[in-house]
């Protein structure tokens, strides 16, 4: 009888768990730095950067040429704009990523600033109005959304477009709105319906377009029956730090189209 010595090992693709960061001096000519945030999976787990430069709001981002290293020299163009840092963690088994909320607007060389270094770890909270927005429109941080305001889980996307029987991975975006505009920092979470099909990923924050990108590995239990033609998922948005059922939180079902094959 043959015994192999082999023993086998989980595979666990990177999953993050606190968003990348950037930190530095936001002044032309001085130096921003990625953190790669936290992530889970198994090792080892390399990294690589893409950095983007962004409206003032921190939207309309396009990805800068060149720039792929962990530190970034602030140029001419990057005034009165900002930047944010998009970190993939690969390894073995696959490969996630995480972009930062974007750092304050950049100054251009000479001029004053007001504090000395930025870290998009944390957002500036904004009294709201009675409405509870701060603002109306573009992109809001969630602290600038309270209530009687609430959040808006108002768009969806999942890849592979067509997810059959066969289908082992997924990859689920969901857009999150509120106060007629984009919302950044919520906290996605979702998971299939019923439980058992797809492992459940860590809560992901979104970015300034809104959007929250999480990543799914199939169960044994997926599919339920040979005649399943939908694949439910149960999604949440909330607030840090608030009741997770309470608050500005938004929860729905949405639901994606399985076909055998």
């Amino acid at each position: 009888m043959f015994v192999s010595g082999a023993t086998a090992r989980s595979a666990v693709a990177p999953a993050n768990t606190s968003p990348a960061t950037i930190s530095g001096t936001p002044q032309v000519g001085q130096t921003l730095t990625a953190g790669n945030g936290t992530w889970t999976g198994t090792s080892p787990i390399s990294y690589s950067y893409t950095w983007e430069r962004c409206d003032a709001t921190g939207g309309s981002c396009s990805s800068i040429s060149g720039a792929t290293d962990q530190t970034y020299l602030l140029k001419s163009p990057d005034g009165g704009n900002t930047l944010r840092v998009r970190v993939t963690a690969t390894n073995a088994d696959g490969s996630g990523s995480s972009t930062s909320v974007p750092s304050a607007v950049i100054a251009m060389a000479g001029a004053s600033t007001s504090t000395s270094t930025t870290t998009t770890t944390a957002q500036t909270t904004t009294t709201a109005t009675a409405s509870g927005c701060a603002k109306s429109g573009g992109t809001l941080a969630v602290t600038d959304v309270s209530p009687p305001a609430h959040l808006s889980i108002d768009q969806t996307q999942i890849s592979p477009s067509r997810v059959t029987y066969g289908t082992r991975s997924l990859t689920a975006r969901f857009h999150v709105s509120g106060c007629g505009g984009s919302v950044q920092g919520a906290l996605v979470f979702v998971t299939a319906v019923p439980y058992g099909q797809f492992a459940i990923p860590n809560e992901q924050a979104t970015g300034a377009d809104g959007w929250a990108t999480l990543q799914f590995t199939a169960l044994p239990g997926y599919p339920v029956s040979n005649k399943q033609q939908l694949l439910v998922m149960f999604v949440r948005a909330r607030k840090p730090g608030e009741d997770i059922l309470g608050g500005i939180s938004a929860r729905r079902l949405v639901s994606f189209h399985v076909s055998r094959g």
